[in-house]
């Protein structure tokens, strides 16, 4: 009996750590940043089951076959569409403002396109008012309506919107809506998939969590894009859940949140359809592409529209690290003010490293980020980084009128992003998110009028009395910055 016992112990403890060493293997085999590789070889070696447990959720970067064949085919097809939106000569900008040359000219050389002017654009801020903004817009809908949403929480204001859109199929409109497994895990459970489905929408669960999938390919990577698409036309992008801001989250106490979203109509709308083109043939194999837009339309609208539009994309079939350089080189390229909003702050160290050095240089920085959090791990993370950059001059508001969410940035009143990443490792490296850039001083004066109304709704975190924090707290915040590549 002792034998057998022993000889299955050492089976066990033989397996076990062989198949740590084919995790510390693979590990090696990945190119990823250093802080995170070696956070995951130590959590590997001190906690191996626990480590273990993070490289299966976390560590692997599948990219299939199958899926790399369809993002290439995918490329293809969207280039020879972006070359017939590229003669529509009138609606591409040339020239920008001196903040915004650099990022606009990043984005050509890795996106291809330079930025698309004759856009109208519109900040919404509340979230009930934008529902019902966009339930109007869903109702006089001609053509087509595309939409993704990380969460879509069925209950108040959210079926109110569905309902609008099960009318809007009714009467012939063509209805897609693409939502991510685990973020509407309550919707999937509805009954308005059935619901919809029956009315003529084509619903899609993005990157469907399963058994199968927990073993084959990596569980943590989200659909995170929060796209509108109308007609071609008018498109909604920004922070906000699908959800009734009454609703959302309310047994956690933490108040209502706050979200950011933009309104635009114009040519833009193409490339905002490109992205969505790309991720609905991702999850289906089904190719849509967007129409081009009217040619007298544009022409009426180049008198009218003036705002300067990049659309900045990640995930499968996108340019690499692209939101990533894309903030790096909006931060670099801010000579008096810059002003972060973003609900969860655990930057990537050259992220770090820029935004301090612009405090250093004199620009004046400042960071909103929410009192309350939805997630304990965040909020501990994030708090190690305030040292550094309260000790090179930026200033930390923390917002207490419920939950901040929205993501911005805004560079000298005159470059603006908003969009769906935050600033943490996963946006930046794993999800599928959306980003705009806007070269425009008046949308740059209506963002930071925003901003200011957050700032004033803020406490501001006090150097000396950060530095006077109780020991017992620097230790958790040690604790979770260990942890914070791999968050």
């Amino acid at each position: 009996m002792n034998t057998f016992y022993n000889s299955a112990k050492c089976l066990v403890s033989f397996v076990y750590w062989l198949f740590i060493a084919n995790t510390t293997f693979r590990s090696f085999t990945q190119r990823r940043s250093l802080s995170s590789f070696i956070s995951l070889l130590l959590t590997i070696y001190i906690i191996p089951s626990f480590g273990v447990s993070i490289w299966l959720f976390c560590g692997e970067f599948y990219l299939e076959k199958k899926h790399q064949k369809i993002a290439n085919r995918i490329r293809y097809i969207s280039n020879k569409c972006l070359d017939e939106l590229k003669t529509y000569k009138n609606i591409f900008q040339n020239k920008n403002s001196e903040v915004a040359n650099s990022i606009f000219q990043l984005c050509k050389n890795r996106q291809g396109i330079y930025g698309i002017k004759s856009n109208s654009l519109e900040l919404l801020t509340n979230t009930k008012k934008t529902i019902q903004l966009l339930i109007r817009d869903i109702r006089l809908a001609r053509t087509n309506i595309e939409m993704v949403f990380y969460i879509w929480q069925p209950g108040g204001l959210a079926d109110d919107v569905a309902i609008a859109l099960i009318n809007s199929a009714k009467r012939g409109i063509h209805c897609r809506l693409m939502l991510d497994s685990a973020g509407s895990i309550k919707f999937f459970r509805s009954p308005w998939v059935k619901i919809m489905r029956e009315a003529g929408i084509e619903v899609v669960e993005a990157l469907k969590i399963n058994f199968l999938r927990f073993f084959l390919k990596r569980i943590d990577i989200r659909q995170h894009r929060k796209i509108v698409l109308i007609d071609n036309y008018i498109t909604y992008t920004g922070s906000m859940n699908l959800a009734d801001p009454f609703l959302f989250k309310k047994s956690l106490g933490l108040g209502q949140w706050i979200d950011l979203m933009a309104r635009i109509e114009g040519p833009v709308a193409m490339t905002m359809g490109i992205v969505y083109s790309y991720d609905w043939e991702n999850e289906t194999g089904c190719k849509i592409l967007p129409s081009l837009p009217d040619k007298k339309i544009l022409k009426n609208d180049l008198n009218n529209m003036t705002s300067n539009i990049q659309v900045i994309a990640s995930g499968r079939g996108f340019p690499d690290n692209m939101i990533h350089q894309a903030l790096l080189t909006a931060i670099y390229s801010a000579r008096k003010e810059l002003i972060i909003t973003t609900p969860y702050l655990v930057p990537s160290e050259d992220l770090l490293h820029a935004i301090c050095k612009a405090s250093k240089r004199g620009v004046n920085v400042s960071i909103i980020i929410p009192l309350y959090h939805d997630s304990i791990l965040v909020k501990w993370a994030s708090r190690a980084f305030f040292s550094e950059l309260l000790d090179s001059g930026v200033k930390i508001y923390q917002f207490k009128k419920g939950v901040l969410h929205s993501k911005s940035i805004l560079v000298d009143q005159q470059l603006s992003l908003v969009g769906t990443a935050n600033f943490d490792m996963r946006s930046l490296w794993l999800n599928f998110e959306i980003t705009i850039a806007i070269d425009d001083s008046i949308f740059g004066n209506k963002l930071a009028n925003i901003q200011y109304q957050y700032i004033s709704d803020s406490e501001l975190l006090d150097k000396k009395t950060w530095s006077m924090r109780a020991y017992w707290t620097r230790i958790l915040e040690k604790i979770f910055y260990f942890f914070s590549p791999l968050l």
